[in-house]
């Protein structure tokens, strides 16, 4: 099967093309495909999507027809049918799905127009309202959390933007973890968030407020949560010997994506509480630098922050937290620092302790909106980049 590489990233240059590639004969179709992707797919094939690479490795994943619409079917039983509202990047899989949910339901979806503000959002949110047969027909949206941010901080002191929030039937919230005290506010004006758990390999969120959607199997060996379902990719494009390493069989046949995650799954409810691949070694001892990041955004004004890791002449390695300068809300480093130690040694352990902050003017974001990692990375090892800043 031909695979038709769309250079726009225009929302309605994509939904044209996946308008043909899920629900009718058009060719399979490239999101964001680098130099090098075969222009063969597998039969079957819709999409392919080339991930942002935050991590330092782009993969192109290659999803069915039957991938992405038994997702968009699964979350229609699960929170309802309706309109949606594409406020994300149209290229990335959590853009792509909000399209072909709506696709699935015979509408349309609402783009938001220009960049994505308070004021944007309240204007599509508002336009959108509309009913059928005298009943209103109910909205839905999805979201990453530098978004709800940006909303909820907007909307404790504009009534329009809380009510435009408030407006979605559900919001769907991924990309990375919404930290509970945004989820909080965001609940006190209103909204129905509903937090997700997926990648681009299970055809985006698979797994809703810790439960599995309709189809979706979970499981966790040696630790790590592995997904199986109809939603799964068909692997990696080009890259045989990945798509082995990562999307595994059992003996009977079934497949399963090994998600990286380390978490718990009992009494049908999944708590991930870390990636395999980001744990450091301090001192002899193993860091989850997830579950530093974690008691970091407790910390009041911290929501944003990061925890990346560095080299330490002394232990090996250890973390920094990287905020942006607004965060520190008129604190000098030197105390937040102490109070971030303080709290990470009392939730997880000494060794974990983060070492330095990296104060910078925002904290960079990748165009899917979750934190850039890679560049944060490349920062701390680049002698001549900035270099961390603690007192």
């Amino acid at each position: 099967m031909r695979l038709s590489r769309l250079d726009s990233a225009d929302p309605r240059d994509v939904l044209r093309a996946l308008r043909g590639a899920v629900l009718g004969a058009g060719p399979a179709v490239a999101l964001g495909a680098p130099e090098g992707v075969p222009d063969d797919v597998p039969a079957g094939t819709a999409v392919v999507v080339t991930t942002s690479g935050s991590t330092g490795y782009p993969k192109s994943v290659a999803l069915s027809r039957s991938a992405l619409t038994s997702s968009a079917l699964a979350t229609a039983e699960r929170i309802g049918s309706g309109s949606w509202l594409l406020a994300l990047p149209a290229t990335y899989v959590a853009g792509v799905q909000v399209m072909v949910r709506a696709l699935v339901a015979g509408r349309d979806p609402a783009i938001l127009s220009g960049s994505f503000t308070p004021q944007t959002f309240t204007a599509a949110a508002s336009a959108m309202a509309a009913s059928e047969a005298g009943h209103r027909i109910p909205t839905y949206t999805s979201l990453v959390p530098a978004q709800v941010q940006t909303l909820v901080d907007a909307g404790e002191s504009d009534a329009a933007v809380a009510r435009a929030l408030a407006s979605f039937e559900a919001v769907l919230v991924g990309g990375q973890a919404l930290p509970p005290a945004l989820a909080d506010r965001a609940a006190a004006l209103g909204a129905r968030i509903v937090r997700t758990y997926g990648s681009t390999e299970t055809s985006g969120g698979c797994v809703y407020d810790g439960r599995p959607l309709e189809g979706v199997r979970l499981r966790i060996e040696d630790g790590e949560v592995q997904i199986g379902g109809p939603m799964i990719a068909d692997g990696y494009l080009d890259d045989p010997a990945r798509t082995a390493e990562v999307f595994v069989r059992d003996q009977d046949g079934s497949r399963w994506y090994r998600t990286g995650d380390v978490g718990s799954f009992d009494e049908g409810l999944l708590r991930v509480t870390g990636r395999r691949d980001n744990v450091i070694v301090s001192g002899g001892v193993n860091v989850s630098l997830d579950r530093v990041e974690r008691v970091v955004r407790t910390v009041e004004g911290l929501t944003g922050a990061v925890v990346v890791p560095t080299t330490d002449e002394r232990w090996g390695a250890a973390s920094v937290v990287v905020l942006s300068r607004p965060a520190l809300a008129g604190r000098s480093e030197t105390h937040l620092l102490a109070e971030l130690r303080l709290a990470v040694k009392a939730a997880v352990g000494a060794p974990a302790r983060p070492r330095e902050l990296l104060v910078l003017e925002e904290v960079p974001l990748t165009s899917s909106g979750k934190p850039d990692r890679a560049l944060l990375r490349s920062l701390l090892a680049d002698e001549d980049g900035l270099a961390p800043r603690g007192e």
